[in-house]
């Protein structure tokens, strides 16, 4: 059934659900509306109604009892949502919460609408998954939609940047924008948590408890602007490999006081063999996604020209200015890329781009003194902690690091502000 929601956000009404029913509605009701799915496991939860349901394998259950009067739990046991995507890390980021004693409760996010473009809706397995993950581990289930904002704050921001040919990553964009934006105001306004967590391999300067302690402010961040030497930091996790800090680089100093990561300190040959003693056999048995977030594993090219015109060009060598063949769109190409050139033995990297012409300028092989620079220029920096670090603004420069891909080995570099 639906669960009736507080009034402090103003949604749109949810469909009407049975309890236990997945729900993934046509288009029309999905955007701008936020759909939730509660499907209650712990012992003596909320009322689920007089029907009788059926669940994910299709059995007849018996409608639950009533809660009785010492149903509600005390406020000292830490409320804690999980965002659960159907996959085997966030399935071992919540047994973890689930086995230190926190009342967890899952939440399936829905962010890209399928239905528009195949008339059918492809996350139908992702969710069931999750609920069915829940269900194991006797947490509540909540689905919640975000398509209308990821259309708007993520993926027409993409479309545009690759209209004036830069290619941003989306996935750091959605966790800035949605997970660690609404979802965790979702979770914390909504439900009540204390904390969100994700199964990121990250960790910060703080321990369980720590983040239990901040206290919820809201939106609001500024308490924090002139706090630089108490603000949390972002580790890297202990799984150089699995390391995805890249991904969170731009979420908030707020988000990230909020935000535990449960599978900072472990390995991922570890986190699947703890889902396999766990019996998520199902989850296991899924290709792990490598996809672009919430869009998954589709060709990039066929996907990216359903929303932006063709410009076909042609791929220029940057030696002798010939043309080496032909290309849809120079939107398609970020610096670095490897271009598949038809008729080449030998691989070709894009070096340049001219958007006038449509031009795509390539040289042969990885060592070409084309494809190094000694300096770039970028966008005002985003600082986790807030304030630019105090030897930025004491002397100019800062030494440190970077990286512009995920899993790069560090760059040492100076930073001049």
């Amino acid at each position: 059934m639906a669960h009736p929601l507080p009034p402090r956000m103003e949604l749109h009404p949810p469909p009407t659900l049975e309890e236990g029913e997945l729900c993934c509605t046509e288009s029309e009701q999905q955007r701008g509306s936020r759909t939730l799915v509660h499907r209650p496991q712990f012992s003596g939860g909320p009322v689920c109604g007089e029907r009788q349901a059926v669940n994910l394998a299709g059995e007849e259950r018996r409608p639950r009892r009533r809660p009785g009067p010492g149903w509600r739990m005390s406020r000292s046991l830490r409320r804690v949502v999980c965002a659960v995507s159907g996959g085997v890390d966030s399935a071992v980021a919540a047994l973890l919460l689930r086995r230190r004693g926190y009342q967890v409760m899952g939440v399936f996010m829905k962010n890209w609408d399928l239905v528009d473009e195949r008339g059918t809706c492809t996350s139908d397995q992702d969710c069931k998954d999750a609920q069915r993950l829940c269900k194991m581990l006797d947490i509540p289930f909540y689905q919640v939609s975000f398509v209308k904002e990821y259309w708007h704050e993520v993926f027409s921001n993409l479309v545009k940047e690759y209209e004036m040919g830069r290619t941003p990553n989306p996935d750091i964009m959605c966790n800035k924008n949605i997970k660690f934006k609404y979802l965790l105001q979702f979770a914390m306004e909504m439900l009540g948590a204390d904390a969100m967590a994700t199964g990121h391999y990250a960790r910060t300067s703080q321990d369980d408890e720590e983040v239990f302690q901040q206290k919820s402010i809201g939106n609001t961040e500024d308490i924090f602007h002139n706090r630089g030497k108490d603000a949390v930091k972002l580790l890297k996790a202990a799984d150089p490999q699995k390391d995805q800090t890249f991904f969170l680089s731009q979420i908030s100093q707020h988000a990230l006081r909020h935000t535990m990561f449960p599978l900072g300190e472990l390995r991922k040959n570890i986190v699947k063999e703890m889902a396999a003693e766990a019996g998520f056999h199902h989850i296991l048995k899924r290709k792990e996604s490598m996809g672009i977030c919430f869009i998954g594993e589709r060709n990039f090219e066929n996907f990216i020209l359903e929303y932006i015109d063709p410009h076909p060009g042609n791929f220029v060598s940057i030696e002798d200015g010939k043309i080496m063949g032909a290309h849809k769109g120079w939107f398609l190409f970020t610096l670095g890329q490897r271009a598949r050139i038809g008729g080449q033995r030998d691989a070709w990297f894009v070096v340049d781009k001219e958007i006038k012409t449509g031009d795509v300028f390539v040289a042969p092989g990885t060592y070409h003194p084309a494809l190094y620079r000694n300096s770039l220029e970028t966008d005002p920096v985003h600082w986790i902690s807030q304030n630019p670090p105090p030897e930025l603004l004491r002397d100019g420069v800062l030494q440190c690091c970077f990286r512009f891909q995920h899993q790069m080995p560090l760059v040492c570099c100076a930073l001049q502000g």
